[in-house]
């Protein structure tokens, strides 16, 4: 089992930025893909970003390309996501994974964090 924590989640004005970090503990073998995924208001789930933990490959949704950056430290089983230039439409609780896979273009995880809240202000 792999246990995962977040934090960072808060109340920003549009425009600006939050930083999420995901803590991983437990069976961190199973933590070679690490990402994030949110869920709006009233919208299913969905994938935001992955990285390898070779870093050498990393993935991100359309909607966040250009203003998220996911990074990871391997020595602290850490994973993070730097978002910028926040919008009120990236509002939603942001949900850390761990062994993430990707099966006919849709990403899924075995493990799941708990979430942390973002909220973006117009």
């Amino acid at each position: 089992q792999v246990q995962l924590v977040e934090s960072g989640g808060g109340l920003v004005q549009a425009g600006g930025s939050l930083r999420l970090s995901c803590a991983a503990s437990g069976r961190t073998s199973s933590t070679n893909v690490m990402g994030w995924f949110r869920q709006g208001p009233g919208k299913e789930r969905e994938f935001v970003a992955s990285i390898h933990w070779s870093r050498s490959t990393i993935y991100y949704a359309d909607s966040v390309k250009g203003r998220f950056t996911i990074s990871r430290d391997n020595a602290k089983n850490t994973v993070y996501l730097q978002m910028n230039n926040l919008k009120p439409e990236d509002t939603a609780v942001y949900y850390c994974g761990a062994d993430l896979i990707m099966r006919a273009g849709t990403w899924s995880t075995t493990y799941w964090g708990r979430g942390t809240q973002v909220t973006v202000s117009s």
